[in-house]
């Protein structure tokens, strides 16, 4: 259509070929195509040029019209600067300060946040495109037109009442809570952190308790306080503060939470490339001299 009106315009097609920034031949094939297409001639051509044919001349109208609505709806995406829609877990974990750290890096950045279930729904939404990113771990085969980059390892920490025996140490050994119950009341079965926890207390002889039911953050952290209960928590999970509960690292090794960055192989977000950019930049490879992650996770946290 394009080389149409520009060839009526140029009258030449070599001249309108290099408007277009192709070849003659290249323009000649396009007018051919239309025409045939059509079933119409649309050019006389000649030694002083292409003059339209009558079918032209009532044609050109229409191209015109149609070239003006294209580039009116190309126009109107390149104005429509539809958010980053990054999908996380919940709102008080690790993946949300990693999100803000890039925000607070990246000028104009303007970010949407969902949160789902986990990679159960996030790999769904990816597919279809109703989210652009997702921060989550990885159980089992990622598919196949998703990508994944390694983002944070996030360190693990004990929550305890402090009337508990290990509430004054300022740090705890993973040996010395073998045999303990912790309490997991959010760990759903079949979700991807149920799966981390599991491998956890196999590797440490650690009972996980999931009962619930699970009320929220502020029932959790209250029925560690006045229950009495164990539970392990992100180090940056932001939990509701009560004077009854103390968080204490956890060490030799240090048991980490993998964050992957999933992305569609396809999709072209323009701050998607940023993000993929910046978490790759200020990653901190996993440490297997210091830190802990199951087995499975292990391929996709290369070490340092």
């Amino acid at each position: 259509m394009r080389a149409f009106v520009a060839v009526t315009e140029d009258r030449y097609f070599s001249e309108a070929a290099a408007r277009l920034g192709i070849t003659q031949q290249a323009i000649s094939k396009r007018i051919a195509k239309l025409e045939s297409d059509l079933g119409l001639r649309l050019f006389f051509r000649s030694r002083n040029g292409a003059d339209l044919t009558e079918d032209g001349q009532a044609f050109l109208p229409h191209a015109r019209a149609l070239i003006g609505i294209a580039d009116q709806a190309r126009e109107g995406l390149r104005r429509r600067r539809r958010a980053l829609r990054v999908d996380v877990l919940d709102t008080r974990v690790a993946s949300i300060d990693l999100i803000r750290s890039f925000h607070d890096a990246t000028s104009e950045a303007d970010i949407e946040i969902i949160t789902s279930n986990g990679y159960r729904s996030a790999r769904a939404a990816l597919t279809r495109g109703s989210v652009d990113a997702a921060y989550c771990r990885v159980s089992g085969t990622l598919e196949e037109e998703l990508r994944a980059v390694p983002a944070y390892c996030e360190p693990l920490h004990l929550l305890v009442n402090r009337d508990h025996p290990l509430a004054d140490q300022p740090s705890v050994r993973m040996a010395q809570l073998s045999g303990t119950s912790v309490w997991m009341p959010g760990n759903a079965p079949g979700s991807e952190w149920a799966e981390f926890y599991d491998s956890l207390g196999a590797d440490f002889a650690i009972t996980m308790d999931v009962s619930g039911p699970d009320f929220g953050w502020e029932h959790f952290v209250e029925q560690v306080g006045v229950a009495g209960r164990v539970s392990i928590v992100g180090e940056r999970t932001r939990l509701p503060w009560r004077q009854d509960t103390v968080r204490i690292p956890l060490v030799d090794p240090v048991p980490a939470y993998p964050f992957l960055l999933l992305h569609h192989h396809q999709n072209r977000h323009p701050l998607l490339t940023a993000l993929i950019d910046f978490v790759t930049r200020d990653y901190q490879p996993f440490d297997p001299d210091h830190q802990w992650l199951p087995e499975p996770d292990r391929a996709s946290f290369p070490a340092g």
